[in-house]
């Protein structure tokens, strides 16, 4: 018998990457294609969908190379939270995608303030739905419209999966209602086509086989599964071997973003505090989250990437500074202080910037700790572990000073590419969950 391989397609903001994981879920192929920039006028920021279908083509091309592709057996894709485009009934796109940081919709997302409940992620311009609502009064080809599809449902379809289907995670910026496991009632207000949302399944759900033109041209099996996909920042969790409840994943990149597994979800506006559908092995979780504007901007904001490398060996991380900061690049804090007006806090400025380098790194250790603190006072579970992604993530001497404050296990990651977790993905078929319709 032959041994099966598992693909994940990871659509990003500035390309397309693929990687092939084995039976035991080890990496042996890998594959990274550049995309052209959105295009941008204000707002408004689009893409053409067919860039991301040849950056999926030359992708899967590369990896050929690699693995034998007559032992490929599934394929997920992941792609950017609420980046929206409109299709014929063949799939067909009929105009440009507007992508996920596109926020031209802000009529539209006053609109949605009013009718939409606090707790779902519906809300701002941003949003999946008030892209589609501002789709129905501005685009030429709304009238022909029969499905509205996010970047990771367009992709998993045009290989062979079924157009007009969604996974849970995407479909939440769309108004999908994952603990009722249906579309809410409040859409109806709208005057949307019910057509146009998408059947809901769960991230790992078969929805269909490899379209035979695809089969020939990538020399992988038409019997390759395809499988419902994620968002991206989903699949990255998922890429960090994090699967228990009270286990947590920190983002340390340009922001600071935390989610912990939990049993049950929790919704706090107020602060920030968003929860995502999860399932393991069968069972449905939640990822428990809320981000930061402090982080790793802060950080660039003073130093150079150079000189941040320079300093990194001289911390100390077991002689604490004393200093209390709250590293923040202008007023203003979503979580875990729900404060548009609070004011950064990084003064007195030591002489020695070793001194402040490690004073800011301490500061965002402490809103790490307190943003947990918070997440587990709501109902979610305080971390059992913590495992790192982002660039901070390499920095030792600063996973000292967070386990000090967090009090719990630091945990390596087991991989950072939200490719890896879509591949993982492929290789746990889920049962079907279907959603009700609108």
């Amino acid at each position: 018998m032959t041994k099966p391989i598992y693909i994940g397609i990871d659509l990003g903001t500035s390309g397309c990457r693929a990687i092939a994981i084995d039976a035991q879920q080890q990496m042996i192929g890998e594959a990274q294609v550049e995309l052209p920039a959105p295009l941008r006028q204000g707002a408004r920021i689009e893409q053409e969908p067919s860039l991301w279908w040849a950056a999926v083509c030359q992708c899967l091309e590369q990896l050929g190379t690699q693995i034998n592709t007559r032992q490929v057996a599934a394929i997920a894709v992941d792609g950017t939270s609420g980046t929206l485009l409109l299709t014929d009934a063949q799939g067909a796109p009929l105009g440009p995608a507007l992508m996920y940081n596109d926020a031209r919709a802000t009529a539209e997302a006053l609109r949605l303030a009013s009718i939409a409940p606090e707790d779902s992620a519906a809300h701002g311009p941003s949003c999946a739905l008030a892209k589609l609502l501002w789709l129905q009064q501005h685009a030429p080809g709304f009238a022909r419209a029969a499905h509205a599809c996010h970047q990771a449902d367009w992709i998993a379809a045009r290989l062979g999966g079924r157009v007009g289907v969604s996974d849970f995670n995407n479909a939440l910026k769309l108004g999908f209602d994952a603990r009722q496991n249906a579309w809410p009632d409040w859409l109806n207000e709208l005057g949307l086509p019910a057509n146009l949302f998408p059947e809901v399944v769960a991230p790992g759900t078969p929805i269909g086989t490899l379209a035979k033109e695809n089969a020939r041209l990538f020399g992988l099996p038409q019997t390759t599964r395809i499988v419902a996909g994620t968002t991206d920042s989903t699949a990255s969790f998922l890429a960090t071997g994090a699967r228990k409840v009270g286990e947590a994943v920190t983002a340390l990149g340009s922001t600071l973003v935390v989610k912990v597994i939990s049993e049950q979800a929790v919704f706090a506006p107020k602060y920030g505090v968003y929860s995502q559908p999860l399932m393991i092995d069968g069972e449905m979780r939640w990822l428990v989250g809320g981000a930061s504007n402090s982080g790793g901007n802060v950080l660039r904001h003073y130093f150079s990437l150079e000189q941040l490398a320079q300093m990194t060996p001289r911390l100390q991380p077991d002689t604490p500074t004393g200093l209390d900061y709250y590293p923040l690049t202008s007023p203003g804090e979503r979580f875990p202080i729900n404060d548009p007006q609070l004011e950064p806090r990084l003064e007195p400025r030591p002489d020695d910037d070793v001194v402040f380098f490690q004073a800011m790194l301490e500061g965002i250790a402490r809103i790490e700790a307190r943003a947990y603190r918070l997440l587990a006072e709501l109902g979610a579970p305080y971390p059992m572990s913590v495992r790192s992604t982002g660039g901070g993530a390499q920095n030792a001497a600063w996973t000292i000073m967070r386990e000090a404050m967090l009090q719990t296990d630091m945990l390596p990651a087991r991989h950072s590419e939200a490719a890896f977790g879509a591949a993982l993905l492929a290789s746990t078929l889920k049962p079907a969950r279907v959603s009700k319709e609108i």
